[in-house]
């Protein structure tokens, strides 16, 4: 049986993993949308996806609209590999479980 990825299985990363795959591929969410989404800190979202993208999970682009800083967060491919291969995994471990 393979093993969960520790990465995504952390409950936020696992939110944040679910709320970008939901997304069409190369599109991102702003922060405050992930922020809003997920009901997390700013500073415990910011670890957070600075996790993620070390792990090549996700890319963040940051940049200026109008006079506003604006982080923009995205899926990269291998971080929609990776939630696709841990969702199989969670699926797999409730389907090994029986019924009462």
């Amino acid at each position: 049986m393979a093993e969960l990825d520790e990465i995504i299985h952390q409950p936020l990363r696992l939110r944040i993993m679910a709320a970008l795959n939901a997304l069409p591929t190369a599109t991102g969410l702003e922060f405050a949308k992930l922020k809003k989404l997920t009901s997390a800190t700013d500073g415990n979202l910011g670890a957070h996806i600075e996790t993620l993208s070390k792990a090549g999970y996700v890319a963040v682009e940051k940049a200026f609209v109008g006079k506003k800083p604006q982080t923009t967060v995205t899926a990269t491919a291998a971080g929609r590999a990776a939630f696709a291969r841990h969702v199989a995994m969670l699926q797999e471990i409730i389907a090994a479980q029986p019924l009462e």
